[in-house]
């Protein structure tokens, strides 16, 4: 499985920790090539990183910013992606078992709760129940129309 990372300026020190991290616990890890300095912007850094997540087929993303916000409502712009704000464990499997999310956001975390978080995330079986992929369904198909004929 593959793991594509990125964040904003307020994310660096996170997000080397759980690179480091990921990359010992065996997983291919792929950070965002997009320069950080003290005025870059979240939105970037989602973009980047769910473009990849939507080209590589079983991927998941990792985004980080000062508090995990700003940074999910970006990447929840981009078509195909579902990403969840999650700040502890049950977050994260509702996010990927309920809900389908292909991407989480972190923000404010110590780094033991952010990898516990990520573990979760990663080990959590995706959505399987009727009633939680019809809900997913629906996200989908209301994404996928050019004109709001809901």
């Amino acid at each position: 499985m593959k793991i594509i990372i990125g964040a904003d300026h307020q994310g660096v020190e996170l997000r080397n920790v759980l690179e480091d991290y990921l990359i010992k616990e065996g997983l291919e890890v792929e950070v965002s090539s997009l320069p950080n300095h003290s005025l870059d912007d979240y939105p970037d850094f989602a973009f980047d990183v769910c473009e990849k997540v939507l080209k590589e087929e079983g991927a998941l993303g990792i985004l980080i910013c000062g508090n995990g916000i700003g940074i999910s409502i970006a990447a929840n712009k981009v078509k195909g992606i579902r990403c969840a704000r999650v700040i502890n464990n049950d977050d994260a499997f509702k996010a990927k078992n309920h809900n389908g999310a292909n991407v989480i956001a972190l923000g404010g975390l110590s780094d033991e709760a952010a990898k516990e978080i990520v573990d979760m995330f990663i080990s959590t079986k995706p959505a399987s129940e009727e009633r939680h992929l019809k809900r997913i369904n629906k996200i989908a198909f209301y994404e996928s129309m050019d004109e709001r004929e809901y």
